[in-house]
């Protein structure tokens, strides 16, 4: 049976790994999706790859919208909002990792940038349009354990590294979570988030050289396939026996452990107001 039938959802970074597999399975449920995807080349080549397995080209829609850029995701809402009345489902998958510090139109870290106030703005404007039974599912990470939030210097420009900043941009993801979850108690929308596990996905190529192709691929035969790792995604996505659960960390389709420092509702109130602030 189709759980999604006539339902309308939107996937970030759905042009490749676990955002393409979501994208597909949201599909497969009877779901009209909208693929948020960055490259209009890559994005174009997904869509493509897609409708040749089968799916309706009528329920399956790509557009452009570069998350480290506030004017490009304004803009991906109003078109949303011009085309549709309502959103059922937003999936925030996309994610960027990078060993060296690079910053966003803004001038934010990237994966500060990226991975948390880009989705924070997406969401913020596109709530307008969901209501009762609506459900968000922000793709976090295991990562968020050994994550802060450094206010005093959120863009790290004192002492980048690359696990200082994509813990503190997943650490983000879950406080987020928690702290709309709460906002949001009252109109029947859910917020929860989800560690998809370790995923052979190109998350960490650099886009431009290849750089990381190879450890990828040799890394590959022990991680978990795009398909694996975007399961508790779909499954928050679409599940009746979470209907009711918000604001909860999940690992495998259960809720799981997450940091003391991801559930400290000051910090998450904290990081909303500071995440508005930059997006005002």
């Amino acid at each position: 049976m189709e759980r999604l039938t006539n339902k309308v959802v939107i996937v970030t970074g759905a042009n490749s790994g676990m955002g393409m597999a979501t994208t597909k399975a949201m599909l497969s449920e009877g779901a009209r999706v909208i693929m948020l995807c960055r490259s209009e080349k890559r994005g174009n080549e997904a869509y493509k790859k897609i409708l040749a397995e089968g799916f309706d080209e009528n329920k399956l829609e790509m557009i452009l919208c570069d998350l480290g850029d506030y004017a490009s995701v304004r803009a991906f809402a109003n078109q949303v909002k011009e085309k549709y009345d309502r959103i059922d489902v937003l999936i925030n998958n996309a994610g960027f990792i990078s060993l060296d510090r690079q910053e966003t139109k803004e001038g934010l870290e990237m994966q500060f940038g990226v991975n948390h106030i880009g989705h924070f703005l997406l969401t913020t404007e596109l709530l307008d349009l969901m209501g009762e039974g609506g459900r968000i599912v922000n793709v976090a990470s295991g990562a968020h354990k050994t994550g802060k939030i450094h206010f005093d210097d959120i863009n790290l420009k004192k002492g980048f590294n690359v696990i200082k900043a994509y813990s503190q941009s997943k650490l983000a993801n879950v406080l987020f979570t928690r702290e709309l979850a709460r906002r949001l108690s009252d109109r029947g929308i859910t917020v929860n988030c989800c560690h998809p596990g370790a995923v052979a996905t190109n998350i960490g190529i650099d886009r431009d050289t290849g750089f990381g192709k190879t450890i990828t691929g040799m890394l590959k035969p022990f991680f978990q396939t795009p398909e694996e790792g975007a399961r508790t995604a779909i499954f928050l996505a679409t599940d009746e026996s979470v209907a009711n659960i918000t604001g909860e960390y999940f690992y495998k389709c259960k809720i799981a452990k997450s940091s003391k420092r991801s559930k400290n509702m000051e910090l998450a109130k904290k990081l909303y107001e500071f995440s508005e602030e930059l997006v005002k």
